[in-house]
């Protein structure tokens, strides 16, 4: 190398400060304290012990007492089942509601919002006890026994807040788009209901599946409106939990929580995948799926 060549120049690592450090080390600790309690309920679920709090030994008995145990099939099963009903009622409404609010927007649309805000933020326990007296009147006082069925009580009840959730993230993934393809679909004569299957439903379709998935996930864990409006014979998960902490709690328990937990993942999962294959970066994901 002559002397007139200029030397290279070694690229020199950015100098983290104390306080980048400190908060790095903050960030890890908040994430620590928010997993930490999952994290003891996955490994517990491998305990062969007869109790939740008492690790005896690693193994898989508790998996098994799953396929065993017919209570624990069936309040899964309830739970399952209403979830999945839950979640059609509140994706068929709440995408209808979204696609309105993002097409047809007026003064209306606030209050509309005001409304489903006002559903999103109520505590469960005022839904569950204004349910309770509501289902009742209508099963026995009004004669219709469709709302004295436990499936019917569980799925309604668990479809208030999740409608609510689909209206935001559909109402999200269309307000960013323009409407000339449904106004092209009208100037070449397609009927309204033509050009809402075909175009404004289409362009929504990511939103939907993964308002589905999260209605799906959110109905799951339904615990204080599903410890209310359940009736004999339809247990759902959540509130058979509740029952058996009197018992005390054992390893099975923590073994199906973990099953619901790798389903709830692998739904996220999805819903992610399907906004990322539509064409959505990871800002646009995030704001789908919270519906900001």
């Amino acid at each position: 190398m002559s002397a007139a060549e200029p030397r290279p120049v070694q690229a020199r690592r950015p100098h983290r400060s104390g306080s980048d450090l400190a908060l790095s080390i903050w960030g890890v600790l908040v994430l620590l304290f928010l997993f930490a309690p999952i994290i003891v309920i996955f490994v517990h679920s491998f305990n062969d012990g007869r109790l939740l709090v008492s690790f005896d030994s690693f193994g898989f008995n508790a998996f098994r007492a799953i396929v065993d145990s017919p209570v624990v099939q069936d309040a899964v099963r309830v739970s399952v089942i209403t979830a999945a009903i839950s979640a059609i009622i509140a994706t068929s409404l709440g995408t209808l509601a979204g696609i309105a609010m993002a097409r047809h927007p007026g003064r209306w649309t606030w209050w509309f919002l005001g409304l489903l805000l006002l559903v999103s933020v109520t505590p469960e326990i005022v839904d569950a006890i204004a349910l309770l007296p509501w289902f009742v009147f209508l099963g026995q006082d009004a004669g219709m026994p469709l709302f004295d069925n436990g499936y019917v009580r569980l799925s309604i009840g668990s479809s208030l807040f999740a409608m609510a959730i689909v209206s935001y993230i559909v109402r999200a993934r269309l307000i960013g788009q323009e409407g000339n393809l449904e106004e092209a679909s009208g100037d070449l004569y397609a009927t309204p209901f033509t050009t809402f299957r075909r175009v404004t439903l289409k362009r929504a379709m990511p939103a939907v599946l993964a308002g589905f998935l999260l209605a799906f996930t959110l109905s799951l864990d339904n615990t204080i409106i599903a410890a209310f409006v359940q009736v004999s014979g339809t247990t759902p998960w959540p509130v058979y939990v509740l029952s058996a902490v009197r018992s005390g709690l054992r390893p099975e328990i923590a073994a199906v929580s973990t099953i619901m937990l790798v389903l709830t993942l692998i739904a996220l999962a999805i819903v992610a995948m399907v906004l990322r294959r539509a064409g959505d970066s990871a800002t646009q994901i995030a704001r789908t799926m919270t519906g900001g």
